[in-house]
């Protein structure tokens, strides 16, 4: 009996190879040419994924805060060549991060941040999920809700019935993450603001040229 091509997802990715600081992440941005909107919206994304890495880590759960803000910083990385050459940029965004970073778990973070195909479980699949959470609750430059969020993503690809249906899916799976995210960190992730009173900033604005 084959597989299932979903097979791996019950494992978690191993932590290995480089962990990067967020100015190596980035130098990526300025050698793969990222526009600046798109490194604002990782930004904002990053915030999320620390907040809830930091929380997660305070509860004493075995999480390395700097390699889930890493994957967040990096979840777009391959937007830059799908503008002009199309195809998935998750797909290579971890290609990508495999090659400067060799890293599987960040990698992870980077491919499954549009969509998770396994389960919901935090302790195994902490970064992955915590990374498309966070990519969900924001919209260009705005933290927004889950549904504001969705509501964008219908809007800009939901161009038939089929792929709206897929969207609707993963709507409610994302909402189903987020109830468990608040039960299991004990913060309403829903309400929370994820703003800079809530949080020690790692931003420091937006990266300079080099």
């Amino acid at each position: 009996m084959q597989d299932s091509p979903l097979a791996h997802i019950r494992f978690t990715a191993r932590s290995t190879g480089t962990i990067p600081e967020d100015q190596t992440c980035f130098q990526f941005w300025r050698e793969l040419d990222m526009p600046e909107h798109i490194g604002t919206h990782s930004l904002m994304v990053a915030r999320i994924a620390t907040s809830l890495a930091t929380w997660a880590k305070q509860r004493g759960w075995d999480v390395r805060i700097q390699e889930v803000r890493a994957a967040a910083l990096l979840h777009d990385l391959g937007k830059a060549y799908t503008i002009v050459h199309q195809g998935s940029h998750s797909q290579i965004g971890a290609s990508l991060v495999m090659q400067r970073l060799g890293n599987p778990a960040i990698a992870q973070g980077v491919i499954h941040h549009v969509h998770w195909p396994g389960e919901l479980n935090l302790e195994r699949h902490f970064l992955p999920l915590t990374v498309l959470y966070a990519d969900k609750r924001v919209v260009h430059d705005r933290i927004v809700s889950v549904r504001e969020r969705f509501e964008d993503i219908v809007s800009r690809y939901a161009h038939s019935f089929e792929r709206m249906q897929k969207i609707y899916r993963s709507h409610a799976r994302v909402l189903a993450l987020e109830k468990l995210l608040t039960q299991s960190l004990e913060v309403d992730v829903h309400a929370y603001p994820f703003d800079r009173r809530g949080m020690v900033q790692r931003e420091g604005g937006l990266p300079q040229g080099s």
